[in-house]
């Protein structure tokens, strides 16, 4: 189970540095800050440079987090937050199939970090090997609680400054 759990970390917590860097930096074909914020701001994630931001740092610093097993329920809430922000704004219109542009990959990965946060990172971690891991049921339940929270906050502030 060891090198499962370090597989899956390292793995998802990789693909969303690369995800998140395509918001900072334009890399991998991405559009930087300023291309993700014109993009924010015509789906009406307003102010959309913040957000941009906001959503760059949550994917590249949780998935650098979740990669090296380091503040896992930190890294859980931070991705769940970009996912569930994802879903609001962009693919809850289209229904569950990704096929059709829905929410169906979100809520996959959202469920791998409530996992990862439920189960621990494991012993090829950070948080093991510094003794300050924390993991249990409440705990995931709780990271993936403040994400959606989050994001709801950002959905409340996007549609104030409509």
């Amino acid at each position: 189970m060891k090198i499962g759990m370090a597989v899956l970390r390292l793995v998802v917590g990789l693909l969303f540095v690369g995800h998140g860097m395509q918001k900072l930096a334009g890399w991998f074909g991405g559009g930087g800050v300023e291309g993700t914020a014109q993009g924010f701001d015509a789906m009406g994630i307003k102010p959309g440079r913040d957000n941009a931001v906001a959503a760059g740092v949550s994917e590249a610093g949780g998935g650098a987090l979740l990669a090296a097993g380091l503040a896992t329920p930190l890294a859980a809430t931070m991705i769940s937050g970009a996912m569930g922000s994802a879903v609001y704004h962009v693919h809850k219109k289209n229904g569950p199939w990704v096929t059709q542009g829905g929410w169906e990959y979100n809520a996959v990965l959202t469920a791998v970090v409530f996992a990862v946060a439920a189960a621990g990172p494991g012993e090829l971690s950070l948080d093991h090997a510094l003794g300050i891991e924390r993991s249990g049921p409440a705990i995931a339940l709780a990271a993936i609680g403040a994400g959606l929270l989050g994001a709801a906050g950002v959905a409340a502030r996007a549609k104030a400054l409509a």
